[in-house]
Formats: C-alpha cells, sequence, structure tokens
C-alpha cells in the first residue's frame, strides 16, 4: 500500500495534486509517483516499493489525513499487467465503467440541447456519470458553476473517472454551459434604426471572444493569499529605501567568479554578500530579528535568514531559510543558496527547511526590478528586499562623475516594534558593510 505521509509533526492532512504515473504503469523503488501539497511545502513522493501501479484510491484534488492509503502496487513482471483489470471486475462499483463507454456513444446525439440548459443538465449528467465512477465534490462544483453536461466529458481518470482535469480542458475546448448562453445575447445590441447598415459584423466579434478558464487555486496558492492577508492586517507596513553602492562587491565577483565557479562548482551571485551583511547588521540591532507575541517582544538567539524562491511557471512563492546565517561565510552562504533553491523548484524541501526564520530577504532584483515593497513573512517583523545592480552615473567626492554598480534595498518594517529611526540605523549598517567591502570570498 501507499499511504498519504507525514511531512512534519504539525501536519495532519496533505492535498494530493498530481499523480505522476498511470494505473498499469511500472514503477521503480523511490521514483516519484505522486505530488502533494501541505500548508507548508509542495513535495514528490516516490515510490515505497518497485512493480506497477495496480489501483489508484484517491484522486487528484483530494485532500486527506496522513496514513490513508492513496493506491496498491503490485508485483512487477508478468503478473504486472493482469493485476489493474482484476481491481476493476471485482469491485461492486468498477464494473459500471465497462458500460459506461456505450451509453456515452448512444446518447450523443442527444447532448446538444441539454448544453444550453442551465443548472437542469448538470444535475441531470452528474446522476448518469455515476456509472463512469464516482465524482469528486469539485468536480461536481466546477461542473455546476461552469453548466457543464458531464455525459460530454472524456474520464481520463482510473476506471474512467473525471478529474477537475477532464473538466477544464472540457471547458477550455468545448466552452462551458455559460458561455455558450452568452452567445445568443450579441443580436440585441443592434439598435441602429435607419441607420443600421453594418451592424450585424460587431456580435460575430464579440461571440468569437476567448471562453474564460476557471481554475481552482493550489494548496500553496491559497496558503500564499491567507498569510498575505493575515500579515497586511497584522503588521502596520512601512518601507524605507537606501541606495547602495556595490562598486566594490561587483569588482571582487567579478574578479573571482570564473575560479569561484571551477573551485565550487557553483556560480557567485550578490545575494550571499547582503546575506552576510544583513546578517552582520542583525547582530548589531537584535530588535529587527525579533517578533511580537501579544505585549512580550521575543529576541531570537537565532539568526535564520529566509529567502524567497519564486517556483517555476509562477507557481509560487516559499521562504526556505538559512538557519544561522550569521556563523557561514559567502561561500557557505551560496552553497546554501543554491542547495535551497534547487530543492524548492523540484519539490523537495521538507516542513523543517522552511520553519524558524527570524528575518527574510526577497531579491526581486533578479528580475530586473529595481524597487518594490516586499511584504513582511510572519510572524518576523522585517523583510530586506534588494533590487537589480546597475551601472549609473554617480556624483562622487570633488563634485565628480564616476559610474558605480549601484542597488537600492527596501527594508519593511513592523512600526509596531520598529520606529523609523532604528530601521535607517540598520539599513545604514547593512550599507556600510557592503560599500567597504573587505572580506575575502576564496
Amino acid at each position: 500500500d501507499v499511504v498519504m505521509p507525514q511531512m512534519g509533526e504539525s501536519i495532519v492532512e496533505g492535498t494530493l495534486t498530481k499523480w505522476l504515473k498511470k494505473v498499469g504503469d511500472k514503477v521503480e523503488r523511490d521514483e516519484p509517483l505522486f505530488e502533494i501539497s501541505t500548508d507548508k511545502v509542495d513535495s514528490e513522493i516516490p515510490s515505497p516499493a518497485a512493480g506497477t501501479l495496480a489501483e489508484v484510491l484517491v484522486q487528484e484534488g483530494a485532500t486527506v489525513s496522513i496514513n490513508t492509503v492513496v493506491a496498491r502496487i503490485g508485483e512487477a513482471g508478468g503478473a504486472a499487467a493482469p493485476a489493474p483489470a482484476p481491481v476493476q471486475e471485482s469491485a461492486p462499483p468498477p464494473p459500471a465503467p465497462k458500460p459506461a463507454p456505450a451509453p456515452v456513444v448512444a446518447e450523443a446525439p442527444e447532448p446538444p440541447p441539454p448544453v444550453i440548459l442551465p443548472p437542469e443538465s448538470v444535475q441531470s449528467s452528474g446522476g448518469d456519470m455515476e456509472a463512469a465512477g464516482p465524482l469528486s465534490p469539485l468536480v461536481r462544483k466546477m461542473a455546476r458553476e461552469n453548466n457543464v453536461d458531464l455525459k460530454q466529458v472524456r474520464g481520463t481518470g482510473a476506471g474512467g473517472r473525471i478529474t477537475k482535469y477532464d473538466v477544464e480542458q472540457y471547458i477550455g475546448s468545448q466552452g462551458s454551459g455559460r458561455g455558450m448562453m452568452e452567445a445568443p445575447e450579441p443580436p440585441p445590441p443592434v439598435i441602429l434604426g435607419s441607420e443600421s447598415r453594418q451592424p450585424a459584423p460587431a456580435p460575430p466579434a464579440r461571440a468569437e471572444a476567448p471562453k474564460a478558464r476557471v481554475e481552482a487555486m493550489s494548496a500553496m496558492r491559497r496558503k500564499i493569499a491567507e498569510h498575505m492577508i493575515f500579515s497586511k492586517q497584522t503588521s502596520a507596513h512601512v518601507t524605507t529605501v537606501h541606495k547602495v553602492d556595490m562598486t566594490k562587491v561587483a569588482k571582487l565577483r567579478a574578479k573571482v567568479k570564473d575560479e569561484f565557479a571551477s573551485h565550487y562548482g557553483f556560480g557567485l551571485t550578490f545575494l550571499p554578500f547582503i546575506v552576510r551583511a544583513a546578517a552582520e547588521a542583525l547582530r548589531a540591532f537584535p530588535i529587527v530579528n525579533a517578533s511580537i507575541d501579544g505585549a512580550n517582544i521575543i529576541y531570537h538567539g537565532e539568526i535564520n535568514v529566509g529567502i524567497a524562491v519564486a517556483l517555476d511557471g509562477g507557481n509560487g512563492l516559499i521562504v526556505p531559510v538559512i538557519k544561522q546565517a550569521d556563523e557561514k561565510n559567502v561561500v557557505g552562504l551560496q552553497r546554501s543558496i543554491v542547495d535551497l533553491a534547487a530543492r524548492a523548484r523540484s519539490k523537495q524541501l521538507k516542513p523543517d527547511d522552511v520553519q524558524g526564520g527570524t528575518f527574510s530577504l526577497t531579491n526581486f532584483g533578479s528580475y530586473g526590478s529595481i524597487f518594490a515593497t516586499p511584504v513582511i513573512n510572519q510572524p518576523q517583523v522585517a523583510i530586506l528586499g534588494i533590487g537589480a545592480v546597475e551601472k549609473v552615473p554617480v556624483v562622487v567626492e570633488g563634485d565628480a562623475i564616476a559610474i558605480r554598480s549601484q542597488a537600492q534595498l527596501a527594508l519593511t518594517f513592523d512600526h509596531r516594534l520598529i520606529d523609523g529611526a532604528m530601521a535607517d540605523q540598520f539599513c545604514q549598517k547593512v550599507k556600510a558593510i557592503l560599500e567597504g567591502w573587505s572580506e575575502a570570498v576564496l
């Protein structure tokens, strides 16, 4: 049996977001089998044994408790192929999937009229589709909200079950009932009396507009939304911005980056320099590394810096944490950044990797942004945003103009605890360390 794993002490359930194998597929031990989403991380779950995926018990989009059996793996080899078939023939519900194809074909001529009908078509189709396997509440809800006749949707799930993906594909290609109901509306706008020379072309243009696509938020997206709203409602957000001359760091990086990559196997970016400077500043101003608990201030003994990582494809944002960041040099920080970012994007992070942060950084400069106002990562009281490092003309000593590598650092702080003067002193400390950089890298 394959069960929903426990991804941390505080995790009691998980959402199965995607099956990476289909019933009948061969799987190797430790090969990724399915993806789950919890309120902490998204992860790929490996197969506990080698064999054939014989049965899927939990469909995509379902949320179940830990240790719930989600699938069964049969023996590999000659017995693997027939394994799925007996499962469908022996269980009472599945016998229906066999007759299902025939009725769908037989009823094919009937759908056109019902599709244009409102909710009635959804209700009637819901009952008919039980023959093709039970429908999840999410599928029923999507069908109801989009007036989709489920008799027209081809199920790709186990036993011909209709999944969320199947409904989305149908809505995108065929158009939902709601979209079809809007089609007849264009003619009325032709109210031009004697001047109705060429009003007719307008309605077709509107009718050909692309259909809207409905997609449920992922568990991670919902948690991000809740966390952002909670943070805005909790903290008194204020942002202060300081320009930093990164010329010394830029020249040092340019000088050693090739040797660095050759020696360590990964590149050298500006980020570890800023993390290093921030860690030093947090030592000097421990209140920026604190948090609030009711009417009490918690001064944390460790400096654990979270690094915001944008997931591939715009699929969310996660903040893995570098523990004891103040004890690492530039090489150690860069190694930690590369490791955490890679595991975040490959869904290999563990809940402990995203817990315990006391301060956060977000590097929006990697996407070309020079300035932004980041949102505090609760229950922390500050977050440092890093803009792009750019070469700009700057007035230097003696009223001369010189080219300097410059970046803007934006510190968003919780004004309930940190005053503007303290926030600016913290930024000036970070600025002084970066502008006077003298620490060796290699």
